[in-house]
């Protein structure tokens, strides 16, 4: 009797056990229901252990940009909130379009003697520039004027300090090495060959040849070349036979050239460096009302014609033309009043030809464009300013020197070419003239500017490299330490 009321009291016990577990689990369940429903969020989330979806926004121009990830409201991912109102973000205009991006430019502040002292500007004190509010040192005339490109970027860097500048800038000049996209070396360097490099009786070197060793050694000495091995550095050679010497020890860094003619692949090519136009020696064709019948020469070429390497064709070309009829085709210089006769030949002609020189470029092409006379160019290995943004094709002829050769090859393919197309080529002429404009103060669009975005373009490049060569230097730094940390043989014992 005792034994079946104790194993009575048994289940019972057992069952009120299990009636209370279930019971308390329903109302815990129940219990967590109702706190679910009455928050916005799963309260088990630690959100601060979720990333910002701030934290990275994408800039008007694409790319990721850190945001401030010290704000006091914390944000989640989107399928995580509700959907809340976008709130018009202000545009960046310089940001959004590349071309318009100012370049930030540290400029060495070099002795007068690489640069303005050149142009016989003699410095007061320790200035190093001129006051450019007083006086603008003047740039000599002739050809030594269609390689001053270093002159005029020169001068745009400097008025880019100017507080009351007025218009659009595609560069300004900082301070600060570390902030900069490029460091421009402002060596006059066209000028300096075309001045001293001829060494007179009584000296070993030419001043040419001093300069630039004088520049090698005070460029490679700069915490801002070792900082890059010299890859963001900006260097101006614009004529064939400048930085001569120079070149072979300053290879890493961007020059701006004429063409690629006097240069091996390994110092300077179109991936890494700038082609920029030659600065114009005839006259501007200002208000130009011409047509296709009031120019009646139908082909233009007055210069050198015996030309080494490539310029052979000069020769060539001159026996097959010579004598075609509204063909003008005749030696001609500089010399006495040869830049005007130019200029009236080039106004009142059709088409004028380019043809390679002693390098693959001349400064013909650049008279042709200032004149809106059509170029034909015969010059297989031309490099060209800006083509990169620039279809040449629009206002340009372009022959292969194997075709040229042909006899009446060129005259009929320039007399297939009527009105209508021609009227075309010439109004875009007129259009892009501006490109191949060097001016101080600079305006949009002119050539100083679009050297500027043309370098501007490389700097993605450039970062590329410098990026790719730091790969490991991190690592090497922390192995060097750890290696002098361990200590040595005899140390040890």
């Amino acid at each position: 009797m005792v034994e079946r009321n104790s194993q009575s009291h048994g289940v019972i016990s057992q069952k009120s056990l299990f009636c209370l577990f279930s019971v308390t689990s329903i109302v815990f369940i129940l219990s967590w229901f109702f706190v679910l429903r009455s928050t916005d969020r799963p309260s088990f989330i630690d959100h601060t252990l979720l990333p910002s979806s701030n934290l990275f926004t994408p800039t008007d121009n694409g790319n990721a940009e850190p945001q401030n990830s010290d704000d006091s409201s914390v944000s989640f991912p989107s399928t995580l909130v509700a959907e809340e109102e976008e709130v018009p973000r202000e545009k960046d205009s310089v940001n959004c379009n590349p071309e318009k991006a100012v370049l930030k430019v540290f400029m060495y502040d070099l002795p007068p003697v690489f640069h303005f002292e050149l142009l016989d500007w003699k410095a007061k004190g320790r200035n190093v520039w001129p006051d450019l509010r007083t006086r603008i040192p003047e740039y000599p005339g002739g050809l030594n004027l269609q390689h001053s490109i270093e002159y005029w970027l020169t001068l745009d860097l400097l008025a880019s300090e100017f507080a009351d500048h007025v218009g659009t800038r595609s560069a300004v000049r900082v301070k600060n090495s570390s902030e900069a996209d490029v460091i421009f070396v402002p060596f006059f360097s066209s000028l300096s060959y075309n001045r001293y490099s001829k060494v007179h009786p009584h000296q070993k070197k030419g001043r040419d040849k001093l300069l630039q060793e004088k520049l090698v050694s005070f460029l490679t000495a700069q915490d801002e070349w070792k900082r890059s091995g010299g890859r963001d550095h900006l260097i101006v050679a614009h004529h064939p036979n400048s930085l001569l010497d120079a070149r072979v020890k300053l290879w890493p860094a961007m020059f701006i050239l004429a063409d690629f003619g006097r240069y091996p692949t390994n110092i300077a090519n179109v991936e890494k460096d700038v082609i920029a136009p030659y600065k114009h020696v005839i006259k501007t064709f200002a208000n130009d009302l011409s047509s296709f019948d009031s120019r009646p020469t139908l082909l233009y070429f007055q210069g050198a014609i015996y030309r080494k390497d490539g310029g052979f064709v000069r020769q060539e070309l001159f026996y097959l033309l010579k004598d075609e009829k509204d063909v003008h085709f005749q030696f001609g210089s500089v010399q006495g009043d040869g830049i005007r006769k130019a200029s009236e030949g080039m106004h009142s002609s059709k088409f004028c030809l380019n043809i390679a020189g002693d390098t693959p470029s001349s400064n013909r092409l650049f008279d042709a464009i200032a004149s809106h006379c059509v170029p034909v160019i015969i010059s297989d290995e031309i490099e060209l300013p800006y083509e990169d943004v620039l279809d040449y094709s629009e206002f340009c002829l372009f022959i292969r020197t194997s075709d040229a050769v042909k006899e009446k090859f060129i005259v009929n393919l320039i007399r297939s070419i009527g009105r209508d197309e021609w009227t075309r080529m010439w109004e875009r002429l007129k259009e892009v003239e501006i490109f191949f404009e060097y001016r101080y103060p600079s305006k949009e669009g002119d050539a100083v500017q679009m050297i500027w975005q043309a370098v501007a373009r490389k700097i993605a490049a450039v970062r590329q490299k410098l990026h790719k060569s730091g790969r490991f230097a991190r690592s090497l730094v922390g192995r060097e330490r750890s290696l002098r940390a361990i200590p040595t043989q005899k140390n040890f014992w």
